[in-house]
């Protein structure tokens, strides 16, 4: 008989994540990031792009969105841990502090559970900018997909 456990898990790429494991990615954002972001969404609130009213504001200068932020975490789950085949089912995420043009981040996660009777798991989420502060935190829960190919019934078959 197979284990449960283990069939949930077969064919996702980098096998089933242990609790307590982590994983980080660091990057610079740029006005590009906001640009991109914007043609993407049609987000283009003036405190990503007036500089003048940007700094007048209580951020004190031109912030990028929030999916810019956020979005670091998107690539750690699909690429890193879990890794390939990973969609979110759910977020909770507060937005501590605003991170601007040029500022150097750092997104973690870190996974908290882990089913074994389906391929989910539970992350602690955040992004601190270079000096450590906090940007965003919160949790995600997570599927992974298994990405083997299925067999075709014309490869199964002997010649």
């Amino acid at each position: 008989m197979v284990n449960a456990a283990m069939q949930a898990w077969d064919g996702v790429p980098n096998g089933k994540p242990v609790v307590g494991a982590v994983a980080r990615r660091t990057r610079r954002t740029s006005q590009g990031d906001i640009q991109r972001f914007s043609e993407m969404t049609g987000d283009f609130n003036p405190l990503h792009y007036d500089r003048e009213l940007a700094e007048a504001s209580i951020f004190g200068k031109i912030i990028v969105q929030g999916g810019v932020t956020s979005g670091l975490l998107n690539a750690i789950v699909a690429e890193d841990l879990p890794g390939p085949g990973t969609v979110f089912l759910g977020v909770n995420w507060r937005f501590l502090s605003a991170v601007g043009v040029d500022e150097e981040i750092t997104a973690e996660v870190e996974v908290i559970s882990v089913r074994d009777d389906k391929p989910i798991c539970e992350l602690k989420t955040r992004v601190l900018d270079a000096q450590g502060k906090e940007c965003l935190v919160g949790t995600a829960v997570v599927y992974v997909a298994p990405l083997n190919a299925p067999r075709s019934s014309a490869s199964a078959s002997s010649d």
